[in-house]
């Protein structure tokens, strides 16, 4: 598919994507259809429409998936045959569709999605053009044979955002945002959870400054504000599309996040210094902040070795979080690229013996569960599943870990109750195992009602008779 896109006349979109988002182990998505993440952000957004173009047992994945994680509002698609597609009228059916979604008096923005099919096709959501009657429209293609996970396409629409709305804000005044700090503000990059913002603010607060927009914003609006900011911090590092748009409009990028005591000093020591905040003030938000912060680790210990492994794009700075609750963490493995606004989180875990796999494939995930038998494994779904069979307590990262606050003191002792809380359901987890040995393996795999009888002899016969009808199947024409 991605050679015949290269010769439908993809071969730029497929480059900067190969450029953005570098490859690892796989070359393929091992998580969720990464169009996912592109939609789930256009959902969120207000006065913004999501029109989907791809085969329709994608589509039915995606929108289920979309409504299953909250979505409040419908999923436009346009169906294609392998007549329209190889006609071209596909595309006549998008612009068709597109200007008759176009009402400015409920959309600022309509988001049109090629997904694998119509991109290998090379169907030119180029030629909607910018607007239709006055109503933004953002074509993209989002195939999972271009971009690794779902979180990076999460970018790829923040970053085309931004680009449409940098390139408003150059041509003339844009409409404000419904509320604007009078202080230099700090763009944060990446989702979070929803108090954690907040709480940035206040560690942001001595220093003059103030937190603006989250980029994926929730409304166009907020995009233009994001773009006006004294600094831009990653604190996911790995929207590549969306830094080179916040570079273009000359801002400074700052990576890591204020994730535990170190990280925090860190993180407010580097925006200050983005900033030219003077050094008094600097250490004045930090001796505002830090006290609190290691007060709350103190009081809500973590003891056990643990493994964490995600595809978010924050599993760098759960895991110092661990460590700094005191968790013996062995091993970080994200889905995610490195980039070079995640060396400090790499830097500081590495130097405290943590292994930290960037691109990290399922397998390599497993492999560290089995190799470090850890107290509690913190991952994927099949990492978690994986555990469990081993009698290892698991947390799937998504659900139980991300959906938790992590800057701050808010952050500081969030994990550790349900962190300490797995890790003592060990000896529940050998007791089930011990109940159930044997049961539903090998030979007694299945359904059944009767305990099947091992025949040993009997596969070890069909066993030889396969073997020899194998042979003699190479040896024809030999």
């Amino acid at each position: 598919m991605r050679e015949a896109a290269r010769a439908a006349g993809k071969s730029e979109v497929l480059d900067r994507y190969a450029a953005d988002y570098p490859v690892g182990p796989h070359d393929q998505p091992q998580s969720m259809c990464p169009a996912f993440g592109s939609l789930r952000v256009g959902l969120r957004m207000r006065r913004t429409a999501s029109v989907l173009s791809g085969s329709a047992c994608c589509v039915y994945g995606l929108t289920f998936t979309s409504h299953f994680y909250g979505a409040r509002r419908s999923v436009g698609y346009v169906p294609f045959s392998s007549e329209t597609l190889v006609t071209g009228k596909l595309f006549e059916d998008i612009k068709e569709a597109v200007e008759q979604l176009a009402d400015p008096a409920h959309y600022d923005a309509i988001v049109v999605t090629n997904l694998c099919v119509p991109t290998a096709s090379g169907v030119p959501l180029r030629l909607l053009g910018k607007e239709v009657n006055g109503v933004r429209i953002i074509g993209i293609d989002v195939p999972g044979f271009g971009i690794p996970t779902h979180a990076e396409a999460k970018d790829v629409l923040a970053g085309a955002m931004l680009a449409y709305a940098r390139s408003e804000a150059e041509a003339g005044p844009v409409s404000a945002p419904q509320t604007r700090p009078d202080k230099p503000t700090v763009t944060l990059l990446g989702e979070m959870f929803p108090v954690d913002p907040m709480g940035i603010a206040q560690m942001l607060e001595p220093m003059g400054l103030a937190a603006g927009p989250v980029v994926p914003t929730r409304e166009w609006r907020e995009l233009y504000a994001a773009l006006d900011c004294a600094v831009v911090a990653a604190i996911h590092p790995f929207y590549t599309a969306s830094v080179r748009e916040f570079e273009a409009a000359g801002r400074t990028v700052v990576g890591s996040a204020p994730v535990g005591r170190d990280g925090t000093a860190a993180w407010l020591a580097a925006i200050g210094d983005a900033c030219g905040i003077k050094a008094d003030l600097v250490a004045a938000a930090q001796n505002r902040i830090l006290p609190a912060i290691s007060g709350a680790l103190a009081a809500r210990p973590i003891k056990g070795r643990i493994t964490v492994s995600g595809y978010e794009g924050s599993e760098l700075l759960v895991a110092r979080l661990l460590v700094e609750s005191g968790a013996d963490v062995r091993y970080v493995g994200t889905a995610c690229p490195r980039t070079v606004w995640s060396d400090p989180d790499r830097e500081w875990l590495q130097a405290r013996g943590v292994k930290v796999q960037y691109r990290a494939s399922l397998e390599q995930d497993i492999a560290a569960v089995e190799e470090f038998r850890p107290d509690l494994a913190i991952g994927t779904t099949p990492v978690v599943q994986h555990a469990k069979q081993m009698a290892i307590p698991a947390l799937y990262f998504t659900n139980l870990i991300s959906a938790r606050p992590l800057m701050g003191p808010a952050g500081a002792g969030s994990l550790a109750m349900v962190v300490n809380t797995a890790i003592a359901g060990k000896a529940r987890f050998d007791r089930m195992s011990a109940f159930f040995d044997g049961v539903g393996t090998g030979h007694t795999t299945g359904v059944w009602e009767d305990t099947p009888q091992d025949r040993p002899n009997f596969k070890k016969k069909y066993a030889a008779l396969n073997e020899a009808a194998r042979k003699a199947a190479e040896a024809v024409g030999s």
